[in-house]
């Protein structure tokens, strides 16, 4: 099955919004945000009780709670696939191998990649672990899967779910959940404008 290239608006809606967000200017020249990006700031006390603690399963089939584990106090960058999605998922894999190289080092202590199934039912963990060795996904890259109605839940929350997992979005979640800024990112940008976003919220104060 095909993953359809879908190009949304830009707006900030879903998740982020439910934190009343307010929108900012980026850069700090004043104009508005680039068509491949938008920004918000949020208050990171609401996390917890927004993305609760609800379980899901890592790639190595270990349970991981979606706030304590893999949000708080975190810079992640997340993004949504199915493994048997041959279209559009491995060209957003592969620009998460490309951030993965450019953070190097920093990758599982400064900076986390998390990557939620969209057919959990089918990727258990053994199928996306071995769907992460074709990415050389290293330790920090985190593929999640579990439940169904769990997994919904997540993307829920994070303005990611679909009735039809071939009707994927193909954003990409940069958020620093200690401090609050939070951007949704065109996936299929350039890999350097990505990882560009990245390091900006990786070093926001």
């Amino acid at each position: 099955m095909k993953g359809k290239i879908i190009v949304p608006v830009l707006v900030l809606v879903g998740a982020l919004n439910a934190f009343s967000a307010r929108c900012e200017a980026h850069p700090a020249d004043g104009k508005a945000p680039a068509p491949e990006q938008a920004t918000v700031r949020q208050d990171a006390k609401g996390g917890p009780k927004y993305f609760t603690d609800i379980e899901l399963l890592d790639q190595n089939g270990s349970t991981k709670r979606f706030y304590s584990d893999l949000l708080q106090g975190k810079v992640v960058v997340i993004n949504s696939f199915f493994t048997e999605c041959t279209n559009v998922c491995p060209v957003l894999m592969k620009q998460f191998t490309d951030i993965q190289n450019a953070v190097g080092g920093r990758l599982g202590s400064a900076v986390h990649l998390l990557s939620l199934s969209l057919d959990p039912a089918h990727d258990t963990p053994p199928r996306v672990k071995e769907y992460a060795k074709r990415f050389s996904a290293k330790p920090g890259w985190y593929f999640l899967t579990g439940k169904k109605q769990n997994v919904d839940f997540a993307l829920r929350k994070l303005g990611q779910y679909v009735e039809q997992k071939e009707d994927h979005y193909n954003l990409f979640i940069i958020g620093n959940e200690k401090t609050g800024l939070w951007k949704k990112a065109f996936g299929l940008a350039k890999s350097e404008k990505l990882i560009e976003i990245v390091e900006g919220v990786l070093n926001d104060r």
